[in-house]
């Protein structure tokens, strides 16, 4: 019997390793060379969100309207000067390409000769599949999205089991890193009510543990049109605020800025929105004989328990107008 080969035993000395500094895509959402998840219930806006951010990075545009400078830019002016459109692979596994995926690429504005699907008809794609590194070579695809993930593990692959997901997620983040590009991963939650979002994942906790960021969409109970993206692992950076956007038939998707709602109570529907209704009923309340002093309106927030950045949220759902008397600002309905 020939004996077994040895595998040859390599040792890193961290005294050699040069340090690296992150990349971003989208700071401090997407990081290049790394695996993002986007999770959330059907119907929520996943991929609608997903779409948006493809079509602005194919024109070269800054993806939310409100970008923060970071990751080493140190102002708005410089991040703008850096951004070039960029290629994006797109793999769909649940939407037809001419009936529902361009016409909403179109909608967002997108360059669409700048997105690019492998063509898996013949034989569906899965994460260990090598046309995917392949595409990501011929492409130079910064941004590499599949949606849904189920839909690219295989017919093999239990989702539920860790020893399976790891070498997959091992595989695509290996992509992600050899490649510096960015790899989004589109999943459903799970149906299970209430406890911790991180364990409403659907499948294996070892999706969220291999990747670096994630997010939770989720749709505010009391104003459907309102969506929330909510950071709920960030390992490379400080976690992002929640951030809102609307989604209605006629002005179709907008950004709306920070919203204050953590991710547990958008997932289970406690206090949904509440917060909002409140800060609306309490402007309501307070301006209903007239203008009032900015500052003073603050202060009695304050003293209620409502966030400023929910007061401004709620100043700007309602239209509130600002009148600036002398030196001070004043707020009417």
């Amino acid at each position: 019997m020939e004996e077994k080969k040895k595998t040859e035993l390599k040792i890193i000395n961290m005294a050699d390793v040069q340090e690296e500094e992150v990349e971003w895509l989208l700071y401090p959402l997407i990081p290049f060379g790394k695996v993002t998840i986007i999770q959330g219930d059907p119907g929520e806006g996943k991929t609608t969100l997903a779409l948006q951010v493809i079509a602005k990075l194919t024109r070269g545009e800054a993806v939310l309207p409100f970008d923060e400078p970071g990751a080493g830019i140190e102002s708005k002016e410089e991040a703008e000067s850096d951004r070039q459109p960029v290629n994006v692979l797109y793999q769909t596994a649940e939407d037809g390409l001419g009936d529902t995926i361009k016409p909403r690429l179109n909608a967002a504005g997108a360059d669409c000769s700048r997105v690019l699907v492998i063509d898996d008809k013949e034989k569906a794609l899965t994460m260990m599949d090598s046309r995917l590194e392949e595409a990501i070579i011929e492409t130079g695809a910064r941004l590499v999205v599949l949606d849904p993930i189920q839909g690219y593990l295989g017919a093999d692959v239990d989702m539920h089991r860790a020893n399976e997901i790891r070498p997959v997620m091992k595989r695509i983040s290996t992509l992600a890193e050899k490649y510096h590009c960015a790899i989004v991963l589109i999943g459903h939650m799970n149906k299970a009510s209430g406890g911790k979002s991180s364990y409403r994942g659907l499948g294996s906790i070892d999706f969220q543990a291999a990747a670096r960021s994630v997010l939770i969409v989720g749709r505010i109970k009391d104003d459907p049109e309102i969506r929330v993206v909510c950071q709920v692992k960030s390992s490379l950076a400080p976690e992002a605020k929640p951030i809102a956007f609307r989604l209605d038939k006629q002005t179709g998707f907008e950004w709306t800025g920070e919203y204050d709602i953590n991710v547990d109570d958008l997932l289970s529907g406690d206090c949904r929105g509440q917060k909002s209704k409140s800060a609306k009923e309490f402007l309501k309340e307070i301006l209903v004989d007239g203008q009032m002093a900015c500052k003073d309106i603050e202060e009695e927030a304050k003293d209620r328990g409502i966030r400023k950045k929910t007061l401004w949220n709620a100043k700007k759902e309602l239209n509130v107008d600002s009148i600036k008397i002398g030196n001070q600002w004043y707020w009417t309905l």
